[in-house]
């Protein structure tokens, strides 16, 4: 068996993968934000919700979800607000929580189109389906 070489293109992307996960972790951490809040920023983005419809669709334990949302109340980032038809008690961004929302989704973007700016249509679906389908084989 040969020994992985820096030229293979599973090396290149490990090596891709380690840079853009700190290239998106910087922004984070010059606003004084941990890692994962990016995650609770964007799925708020879309609208209030409820604590428990939040961790369950970030896959987080209530204890830890509300440790998060203290620190970003804290922050002014997200505020408690009715939210539904229900008018249910929620989270929401606040104005400073879509300013900071907005910024990190527009460098997520920035990362995106220097991933992807130079391929066509086509090729960037088959480029997303062949790293799909890699992640998925990778959890079997």
């Amino acid at each position: 068996m040969s020994r992985p070489s820096s030229r293979s293109t599973l090396y290149r992307l490990i090596e891709a993968g380690q840079l853009a996960h700190k290239a998106l972790l910087l922004p984070l951490m010059e606003r004084g934000l941990e890692p994962g809040d990016d995650a609770i920023l964007f799925e708020l983005g879309r609208s209030g919700t409820t604590e428990a419809a939040l961790a369950a669709e970030l896959g987080l334990g209530e204890d830890a979800l509300a440790a998060r949302l203290s620190r970003l109340l804290d922050r002014g980032l997200v505020t408690r607000q009715a939210v539904g038809p229900e008018l249910a008690p929620g989270v929401a961004l606040t104005e400073r929580g879509v300013r900071i929302r907005n910024g990190l989704a527009d460098h997520w973007a920035q990362l995106e189109d220097a991933l992807m700016g130079e391929l066509k249509p086509k090729q960037r679906k088959k480029l997303a389906e062949r790293l799909k389908r890699f992640v998925d084989l990778l959890r079997l």
